[in-house]
């Protein structure tokens, strides 16, 4: 009653100010002539009493008014609350006790009484209140309720329970049934454009007869049609390996649930010759265009060719999905690739004013080896050329104190604020021994170089280095030396390289083939011999690899820290820092015990954990430390994950289990 006399009291005009006036002039008028006096003080009196009885019936019509407004609005609320077109419910989203709900959401639920003292979760096991408590106002997900499926919007009121602040969540419920089919009709019903390639399509049908070959790949035909039967889609061959397959999304989950199993399927089909046949699969989805899904697709061959094959890469608008590609890679980049690429590359070194050369962070003998090589061509073409030198000792420092104090690598070695200094418009980088952008060692020169050329040996990834002038990428190869000692067989005489060039390439092919005995090839030996005939002592490169007593004692160490996993996988985890060419030869001799098929080992490094991964062959270490951000090939990855080493120890463990699970 209080607040309603404040508002009539406001609503009322006030006289009193005016009344003060008129008494005052009356008594003054008293003095000069009472009877005008007393004439003014009746006027007065006569105004007074009719303003009381003015004010009074004001007052009371406007209380009834206030009274009628407030009943009507009670009466107004209290009818929306129950008669709402949309669901209501009130409840505590503390501890889900429902509070009040109209008729109509209790029809959704199908309660006949009211939803007191039970939980909303139990009437809707679909719904969850978290995202009122985080301040949002629509949940984030569509709730279902039977066939039904609802938007829901809501939002938090604080409320005074016996002292203790508490909230109240009002929530409006939103049929959407009818726009989430159509929705997932429009998702469902979207082209999807794959390109199959039988990627080993010269080796299987290499010396076969006409009915043979006919024969093999009848059979391989039967397979891909067993396959793509199910989706109903458009499945044609436009050239002799490659075939077009166009269906609709809502069956991709299905293919991807299967594992692509017609992988398998066309793997079991073996060529008379003992080869099995392998396919690649390559998927765009989710693109604008029917012409966008197509490039979709032929960058997912691409990058599945560029990881070993035999395998499916699906590409979206964002990344790509990788599936499969666990088995072992096979030599199978020809002469005639390297020579073109060899005279590629030297026609970019010709045109350009300068050349940098660039590896990844933390390099090896492998990435020092492959830049050498690409100064001494820079040499033979008369460019000049500079090695982009990572601050701090590494794995590659000893090389790079040998090559730097020749007369010929005068001022080569600088750092990359120098060569952002120098960069001109018409300068070339090549970065070796990665293709990531994200692993270089100087990401800003990267980006500042508008000519590019890439030499790598490692599977590529999601992330790779695009719109190369030149892309050298073979995952086939031992080592990025081997395919720079490859390209300069064709670009320059053996004379024409330092021995101590030729030193450093050996090393690298050394170090990724674990004494020539991981990951060789015919070429590789073929590169060794080059690298012979130009001076490379095998000796001296030996001397690279001899540790001292102190790093041979801790390597040993991390050994005795090993513990086996799934009965072929040693996992050794260090609680502190260790040098990384540490861990790696403890990874690589842990291989070196019999019945241990791969190996990781895990040591903190301030706020992140290095891992070392190894493997004979049979385990894919790549695809395992993939999961964790990182990279490399079958048999030899690496990567570096933030978080703790109990952290990572468990994701790597989960990784290994999942990489088994999928098998």
């Amino acid at each position: 009653m209080k607040k309603k006399n404040k508002l009539s009291h406001l609503l009322e005009p006030s006289l009193r100010l005016y009344f003060i006036a008129l008494v005052c002039f009356t008594v003054a008028s008293a003095f000069f002539n009472l009877y005008l006096g007393l004439a003014e003080a009746v006027v007065v009196l006569m105004l007074y009493c009719y303003f009381r009885r003015a004010s009074n019936l004001r007052r009371r019509e406007i209380l009834k008014y206030i009274d009628n407004v407030t009943c009507n609005i009670d009466v107004a609320t209290k009818d929306t609350m129950v008669n709402a077109p949309l669901p209501m419910v009130i409840f505590k989203p503390e501890t889900d006790e429902v509070i009040w709900s109209n008729e109509r959401f209790l029809q959704l639920t199908g309660e006949r009484e009211h939803l007191f003292d039970t939980k909303l979760s139990a009437a809707v096991p679909d719904f969850n209140s978290r995202w009122l408590m985080e301040g949002k106002s629509q949940c984030p997900n569509e709730v279902r309720i039977g066939d039904r499926r609802f938007l829901v919007y809501g939002h938090l009121v604080r409320t005074d329970d016996r002292g203790r602040q508490s909230f109240l969540a009002t929530t409006y419920w939103v049929d959407v049934t009818e726009f989430s089919s159509v929705k997932e009709e429009f998702y469902d019903s979207r082209p999807v454009v794959a390109i199959l390639l039988l990627d080993n399509y010269e080796e299987i049908l290499k010396g076969l007869s006409d009915n043979a070959s006919s024969a093999l790949l009848s059979e391989i035909n039967a397979r891909l049609d067993e396959w793509v039967a199910p989706a109903g889609g458009i499945f044609c061959r436009y050239s002799r390996d490659h075939y077009l397959f166009i269906f609709e999304e809502r069956h991709l989950q299905a293919y991807q649930d299967g594992k692509y199993s017609v992988l398998d399927a066309v793997h079991a089909i073996t060529s008379p010759n003992g080869i099995p046949a392998t396919l690649s699969i390559g998927i765009g989805k989710d693109a604008d265009s029917l012409q966008e899904l197509f490039q979709f697709a032929n960058l997912s061959i691409d990058m599945a060719l560029s990881r070993g094959g035999d395998q499916a890469v699906v590409k979206n608008k964002f990344t790509f999905e990788f599936y499969g590609g666990r088995s072992k890679e096979t030599e199978k980049r020809t002469k005639v690739k390297s020579r073109v690429m060899a005279n590629a590359l030297s026609e970019l070194v010709s045109s350009a004013s300068m050349v940098f050369v660039m590896g990844h962070k933390y390099p090896d003998l492998d990435c020092m080896g492959a830049a050498a090589g690409v100064i001494s061509l820079c040499r033979k073409r008369g460019v000049p050329a500079h090695i982009i030198k990572e601050s701090g000792r590494n794995p590659a420092s000893v090389m790079a104190d040998r090559l730097a104090a020749l007369p010929e690598y005068r001022d080569v070695f600088l750092s990359a604020q120098d060569a952002l200094i120098m960069a001109d418009a018409n300068a070339l980088l090549v970065v070796v021994d990665t293709n990531r952008p994200e692993q270089v060692s100087a990401q800003e020169v990267l980006e500042s170089c508008n000519k590019v050329a890439v030499i790598d040996h490692h599977r590529r990834a999601a992330t790779y280095i695009a719109n190369a002038a030149l892309n050298f990428h073979e995952p086939y190869a031992s080592s990025a030396s081997e395919l720079v000692t490859e390209l300069l067989q064709y670009a320059m005489e053996p004379a024409d390289m330092l021995r101590l060039e030729a030193e450093a390439l050996l090393a690298g092919i050394v170090l990724d083939t674990k004494q020539f005995t991981m990951r060789t090839g015919g070429r590789t030996f073929e590169a060794a011999a080059y690298l012979r005939r130009a001076g490379a002592d095998t000796g001296d490169v030996k001397k690279l690899f001899q540790n001292d007593l102190e790093g041979t004692i801790a390597k040993y160490g991390i050994i005795q820290n090993a513990k086996m996993y799934r009965n072929n996988i040693a996992v050794a985890r260090v609680d502190h820092t260790v040098g990384r060419v540490t861990a790696a030869q403890a990874a690589d001799e842990l291989l070196n015990i019999a019945g241990i098929d791969a190996s990781f080992v895990l040591f903190p490094d301030g706020e992140r954990v290095i891992i070392s991964a190894r493997s004979m062959g049979d385990t894919n270490v790549q695809v395992v430390l993939e999961k964790l951000g990182g990279g490399g090939n079958a048999a030899t990855a690496g990567a570096q994950v933030p978080g703790t080493l109990d952290q990572v120890t468990r994701n790597l463990i989960r990784s290994i289990d999942q990489y088994f699970e999928d098998e």
